[in-house]
């Protein structure tokens, strides 16, 4: 491969990095309500889930999303579950983030290594994001 498709595949990686879903959300509540390491082991994880479908799909795993349906809804309304799952949480909690700072109270280090592994492995999105990168 040429410089120039490298570059090409870098910059649109970039640009898929920076917009802005739910994975900024968990990243974000991660680092207000545990600090600046929650936010890094949170992101570094996400990004450890991102990597696990970028090789996924270099095996082969997102043509056979693409190819059966049942499998790509079953990974979706997991997705969905998750998301759910975490909204719910977020409205059960008391007061949300700005309580627990005000309480000193922060989630441990593995739930946000947690979060942000999950937000990125329920995602199907991703895999067809690289599917039709690769």
């Amino acid at each position: 491969m040429t410089i120039t498709i490298w570059l090409s595949l870098l910059l649109i990686c970039l640009l898929g990095a920076m917009s802005p879903g739910p994975s900024l959300a968990v990243v974000a509540k991660h680092s207000l309500s545990g600090g600046r390491w929650h936010g890094i082991v949170c992101a570094w994880a996400h990004a450890c889930g991102v990597g696990c479908y970028a090789l996924l799909t270099l095996l082969g795993l997102a043509v056979v999303l693409h190819q059966s349906p049942l499998l790509f809804t079953c990974v979706s309304y997991a997705g969905a579950g998750y998301l759910a799952y975490l909204g719910i949480n977020a409205l059960r909690s008391k007061g949300g983030v700005a309580a627990k700072l005000a309480q000193r109270q922060s989630s441990s280090l593995l739930e946000a290594a947690r979060d942000g592994v999950m937000i990125s492995l329920f995602n199907p999105k991703l895999a067809l994001f690289f599917l039709a990168l690769f």
